[in-house]
């Protein structure tokens, strides 16, 4: 695939940059599409992403609709099919300023206002359409072979509530219509499985109007969230942890001193507290220092685990919720880790070893990935150099491959990101290892060492759930809502074929009740067809034991599969054992 960049220099691309590209190609002309079809419009920025392309758009006075894209999408085509060149050009501030103002693209003027005043600005023209970018582009539109806009939101200007509300088009190319074609497959199979449409389906949660951002959650959901929680209390007093709670809001000196003040205030909920400023926890971490440095520690206690399943909020932006995904309340499943130095490589690994054996008992897959030192970070660079040093350690130690991201830690340390992918193949980072030598410091925490002298300790932040809200949501899209037996909010429900069977329907339904087993009873005079199609498809139940006049005569009970779909005899007894087996496996 040949590119052109800014300076008109032509090569071939490698492979692994083919992708970027093209979208960045099928964005410029989806921006000439766009202005011959409505010549009022003005763009903002217009950059390819992981999943395909998008560009925002003013559209002025005028609105416009998902029902407009195949409009859109068909002028592309023509522009495709015309296989303009693509060419660059090179203009200083001023007379690029000029251009831009001329063309009436005031955001791409404001643009400019922000880049060095001293370097020249990129263009590319495509036949009558002309954008500022850096590039590289396809040299000729043609070039784009398989393109498909895909939606269609609302984006704030330089993602600032302040600013004017524009609209952003969504779209996605590939180099052969076969891969759009899966692509599109793929869209439509995470479209069935969004955990929006199930969690209705099976009651589960809901969204209202009178909480944007922060979800309700129905009884069955209530039941998955404990069973999910219960797991995650039951691994981690396994591995040494000690569950603590601390408060919701403290005050606003506290998140000074922390640092997260200056780096999340935009997102922090503030109130008066006795005429004092208190702040919403966006996150566990400083209330957990509170506890350590409420009593002297000796270095014989260290590590220390404290876990916390602590209620954090952030006030994202509108236009960023989606579902479970992104919320503004969330249960964090955090974990402070306070260790002496030479314990750093060791506790990385017993973290990772624990966040490997949650995420095999889902069957999801994963990578990692390193991120170091930001630019707007705390510390000193012997400390984020100790830091970095142990997370390489512990990686190694395990043998485990890992991708760099250079400068995308946290402010206060590096950190180690999980990567999940589910069974469509979409990657997620959920779980996180944070290496932290500043909190320790600001917080002035110690311990008495073996020389009876004060030192330092350090401090690990890790979740491995990430969030419990975010997770119920992937593990819904995950599962197609056909959760394991031990996550399912109805574990098995007993159908009764005919009122005749109605009584030793009821007896089989007490009995699972006294064995724990999460049940319900269906004696609704509806078909049994009716009844099995609801509790297999909608309610997405494990088992369904039919029963029947054939059933009550010989004391044995039908027991239907929702993932095989396939129905057998058995006796009550056995199928209480396999079942619990499941559960009390986890299976």
């Amino acid at each position: 695939m040949k590119v052109i960049y800014s300076n008109g220099n032509v090569k071939e691309l490698e492979k692994s940059e083919e992708l970027v590209v093209l979208r960045h190609t099928a964005a410029h002309i989806m921006a000439q599409a766009i202005k011959r079809l409505y010549p009022h419009a003005t763009f903002a920025y217009g950059p390819a992403t992981d999943k395909g392309f998008y560009y925002d758009v003013d559209f002025g006075e005028e609105t416009i609709s998902a029902a407009e894209l195949p409009t859109i999408e068909e002028e592309m085509q023509k522009i495709i099919q015309e296989n303009l060149p693509i060419k660059p050009f090179l203009l200083q501030v001023d007379e690029a300023v000029r251009l831009v103002n001329e063309r009436g693209e005031s955001y791409k003027a404001e643009h400019i206002s922000d880049l060095p005043k001293e370097e020249p600005i990129s263009f590319y023209r495509q036949g009558e359409y002309i954008d500022m970018c850096r590039g590289p582009h396809l040299t000729h539109t043609a070039g784009v072979k398989a393109v498909r806009l895909t939606g269609i939101s609302g984006a704030y200007w330089k993602n600032d509530s302040n600013n004017k509300m524009l609209t952003r088009i969504y779209g996605t190319a590939f180099p052969s219509r076969q891969e759009l074609d899966e692509f599109l497959a793929m869209q439509e199979e995470a479209a069935k499985r969004d955990h929006r449409k199930i969690g209705k389906e099976m009651n589960l949660f809901l969204f209202c109007n009178e909480g944007t951002g922060f979800p309700f959650f129905l009884p069955n959901g209530v039941i998955f969230r404990n069973a999910l929680i219960d797991y995650w209390r039951e691994i981690h007093a396994k591995n040494g942890y000690q569950e603590v709670s601390t408060p919701m809001m403290l005050n606003r000196s506290l998140w000074e001193t922390s640092g997260h003040w200056s780096h999340y205030r935009e997102i922090m909920y503030s109130s008066q507290v006795d005429e004092e400023a208190y702040c919403i926890k966006p996150m566990n971490c400083p209330g957990g220092v509170l506890i350590y440095k409420s009593q002297p520690h000796s270095y014989r206690e260290l590590p220390l685990r404290m876990g916390e399943l602590g209620i954090v909020h952030r006030n994202e932006l509108k236009g960023t919720l989606h579902g479970l995904f992104r919320v503004r309340c969330f249960t964090q499943d955090d974990a402070h880790i306070f260790m002496r130095r030479e314990q750093i490589t060791d506790e990385i690994a017993g973290v990772i070893r624990l966040i490997d054996g949650i995420y095999s008992k889902f069957g999801f897959a994963y990578s990692l990935e390193l991120s170091t030192r930001p630019e707007n970070s705390m510390g000193s660079d012997e400390d984020w150099e100790a830091a970095e040093s142990g997370l390489k350690s512990a990686l190694e130690q395990l043998a485990l491959p890992y991708e760099l991201n250079e400068g995308d830690g946290a402010f206060y340390g590096p950190k180690i990101d999980f990567h999940l992918r589910d069974s469509l193949g979409r990657t997620w980072q959920c779980g996180t290892i944070q290496l932290d030598f500043q909190l320790p410091q600001n917080f002035d925490l110690n311990y008495i060492d073996e020389n009876n002298q004060k030192q330092r300790p350090i401090m690990i932040h890790r979740t491995c759930f990430g969030s419990i809200e975010r997770m119920i949501g992937i593990l819904t899209e995950h599962f197609a809502g056909r959760f394991p037996v031990w996550l399912s909010p109805v574990q098995v429900k007993v159908l009764t074929v005919s009122q005749k069977s109605a009584a030793y329907a009821a007896q089989i339904y007490e009995t699972l009740q006294n064995n724990g087993i999460r049940c319900a009873l269906d004696n609704r005079n509806e078909k049994i067809g009716y009844l099995i199609r609801e509790a297999q498809y909608v309610e997405r139940v494990p088992y369904m034991l039919i029963i029947g006049e054939k059933e009550l005569e010989e004391q044995t009970i039908s027991v239907r599969s929702r993932d095989t779909g396939k129905t057998q005899k058995t006796l009550l007894d056995t199928f209480l054992h396999d079942v619990k087996e499941q559960i009390d496996n986890r299976a």
